[in-house]
């Protein structure tokens, strides 16, 4: 028996090797965008003050395109309006007219925003907007290597709303070997979120465990958060968890303590997704569907 053990876990630590490997690889890749999209912003902010009325992502593609070629007003002088237009609608079909119009527009409002040393200013834009496409092109290719892993180990954890990808392997990569779990109490554990109850002059009192793997533990709490939002259409993410969430607190429960409830569900669902290799599927708990495996 001590033999089959060392064997799961000499197999749950070289599989876990590549997979932390794949994960960390994307985690450096991401970080590496958000300080390649701010030094952009630093950089196009003073070029085109108003560039956030044209451009709400300034890491789009149509968006990358216009800072490699137009890194600051001197590369529109003289430029036709149609022209630009042709050139957005090559590489986004949706691009309207009337969005090229604002670019001038915005502009002309703008000024003359001509900086010293202009030419090594839009160098500098420029190689950002080549970087930031590099490493999007690089993120497309670790989350195709992951996606490979994922149908190897042959789990099923994009089927839960709101998982996607890069959120699977960074669960399956800190759970690793499901064996090591006889239940999914163990695993609660383990993520520091089976709940520790304290007790004081008889008064006895739940609170969230402050131990366990918080790498895992962070991932199901913001998991649970994305799960229970409400956005401004007023329509929650994921309306029946959302209704647990609420009938949690109805039940006396504050707002954190629901959301552990939240997280408890989901270290239920993930465990028994990984443990018989299944998709996600709900069932009925009195008036309400609540997803559980």
């Amino acid at each position: 028996m001590r033999g089959k053990k060392n064997e799961y876990s000499c197999q749950a630590c070289q599989r876990t090797v590549p997979r932390h490997a794949l994960v960390n690889r994307r985690d450096t890749l991401v970080k590496d965008g958000i300080r390649l999209k701010n030094g952009l912003h630093e950089q196009v902010s003073v070029a085109y003050p108003s560039y956030h009325r044209f451009f709400c992502d300034i890491d789009r593609k149509t968006a990358l395109y216009f800072w490699k070629h137009y890194p600051s007003p001197i590369y529109l002088r003289n430029k036709p309006i149609d022209e630009l237009f042709e050139e957005f609608k090559a590489i986004a079909s949706n691009t309207t007219k009337s969005k090229i119009e604002l670019i001038f527009e915005c502009v002309h409002n703008d000024g003359d925003t001509i900086r010293e040393y202009q030419e090594s200013r839009d160098f500098i834009t420029k190689s950002l907007a080549r970087c930031l496409e590099q490493q999007k092109e690089e993120i497309a290719l670790v989350d195709c290597e992951i996606e490979r892993m994922l149908s190897y180990f042959d789990y099923k954890l994009t089927t839960i709303p709101g998982v996607n990808i890069a959120t699977a392997s960074k669960l399956i990569a800190e759970i690793g070997d499901i064996r090591r779990f006889p239940s999914a109490d163990k695993l609660a554990r383990y993520a520091g979120i089976a709940p520790i109850k304290f007790s004081s002059g008889g008064k006895g009192k739940e609170e969230s465990s402050k131990q366990g793997n918080r790498e895992l533990h962070g991932l199901f709490y913001f998991l649970a958060v994305s799960m229970v939002t409400v956005p401004k259409t007023g329509k929650p993410n994921q309306p029946i968890f959302y209704a647990y969430y609420q009938r949690k607190i109805s039940e006396g429960k504050t707002k954190s303590q629901a959301l552990v409830c939240i997280m408890r569900r989901l270290v239920n669902i993930v465990y028994g997704m990984m443990k018989n290799k299944t998709e996600y599927r709900p069932f009925v708990v009195e008036d309400h569907v609540v997803e559980e495996q």
